[in-house]
């Protein structure tokens, strides 16, 4: 029960505090903050708040280090949270919190996309499970079109009760000194690029947490490498060391939330997740975030709802469970391959008994793999 539980607690305070991150950080662009500059400091917040439990919680049990290990963790750095967070967070500037969670979404669907042609995923379109992955794959890059292209008319859903003086300053001073609210194709794509960045590490981050079993020490060593990234990319986009400046309070304050929620606590509980529960464990959380975004959105950003907004997310939500659903459906018939190869190996041991070939053959009925090589067992 506990081994259930705690994987499943971890995962939603990582989906409640990303969810908060979108709305602080959202509020700290509008403010003028430049996104380049925002995740340099939460490399940094995340690496000093991370660093002391690295150091004391693994200082007995962190494996040796060796080179392929390092470079792996190198390339998580940069696709799991430089690449990823700065496309991310621009693309979030010129969009809005519930968009960019939307799109987030269709993460396993190109992880599915990029796993095929390196062998890590089959197709299998004559098997339910195979289709299952294909046709939520299309289902779900098609919902990332229909929200990126299209908005249609504003759902009449009301407006919220609850007035935030600090959001709506905010907001009316984003709209004052850009006259717009963002780039309607350029923030989606962005948002695009991060989900592919993010499958990539993904892929990475869970090879690396099989070989390296210290997520503190793998996540430090991540934003460590990170910052350094981030801080050159923002000086190189940013030269005016007066917008490094964290005033006003709210820039301050979402870089520290994100450095040590969103980064160092978010960073080790998922590595943590990945090395005993797997990618298909931690996806399965993310339409979580959507659905919490969307409602603090709308009722403290007074953010609009469109009819393409709505219908997209739920293609693409319905889009990631269908690849979720195959890829359980593919594990469970793996999981029964193995148990029934086991049973096979004990029957050639010994000879096998009635009770033996009556459960064998059982089990071939729910895999019609295993018939053929049981019926020549016991004939």
């Amino acid at each position: 029960m506990a081994g259930d539980f705690f994987p499943f607690l971890a995962m939603v305070v990582v989906q409640i505090g990303y969810a908060g991150m979108n709305i602080m950080s959202k509020l700290a662009m509008d403010t003028g903050m430049d996104p380049f500059i925002h995740v340099a400091y939460r490399q940094i917040f995340g690496t000093m708040a991370i660093a002391p439990f690295a150091y004391f919680l693994e200082r007995t049990t962190r494996p040796k280090m060796t080179m392929s290990i390092l470079f792996q963790i190198f390339l998580c750095s940069i696709f799991g949270v430089t690449v990823n967070q700065i496309t991310y967070f621009v693309g979030l500037k010129n969009s809005t919190p519930t968009v960019a969670c939307a799109l987030s979404n269709i993460t396993p669907a190109v992880t599915f996309i990029f796993a095929v042609p390196f062998g890590l995923e089959s197709v299998g379109l004559k098997t339910k499970a195979g289709e299952a992955k294909v046709w939520g794959t299309i289902i779900c890059v098609g919902g990332a079109l229909l929200l990126s292209f299209y908005h249609g008319h504003i759902l009449d859903i009301g407006q919220s009760s609850i007035h935030w003086k600090y959001a709506e300053n905010a907001g009316n001073q984003s709209s004052s000194s850009t006259g717009t609210h963002g780039n309607a194709f350029l923030g989606p794509f962005l948002v695009i690029a991060s989900a592919v960045s993010w499958a990539i590490w993904f892929i990475i981050q869970a090879r690396l947490s099989k070989e390296y079993k210290a997520p503190y020490s793998s996540a430090a060593l991540m934003c460590f490498m990170a910052s350094f990234q981030c801080v050159i990319i923002g000086f190189l986009f940013n030269h005016d060391i007066s917008s490094w400046e964290l005033t006003p309070s709210i820039r301050a304050t979402s870089t520290i939330y994100s450095g040590i929620v969103c980064t160092a606590l978010s960073f080790c509980l998922m590595s943590w997740c990945l090395g005993r529960k797997g990618p298909l464990y931690v996806s399965v959380f993310s339409p979580l975030l959507l659905v919490i975004v969307a409602i603090l959105s709308w009722a403290l950003l007074r953010e609009k709802w469109y009819i393409g907004t709505l219908v997209g997310s739920i293609m693409i939500v319905m889009g990631l469970y269908g690849v979720l659903w195959g890829k359980n459906k593919e594990m469970q018939i793996d999981d029964d391959d193995i148990h029934i190869d086991l049973n096979l190996i004990n029957l050639n041991e010994r000879k096998p008994g009635k009770d033996d070939i009556e459960s064998t053959f059982k089990q071939a009925e729910f895999n019609p793999q295993a018939t053929q090589i049981t019926s020549k067992l016991v004939n």
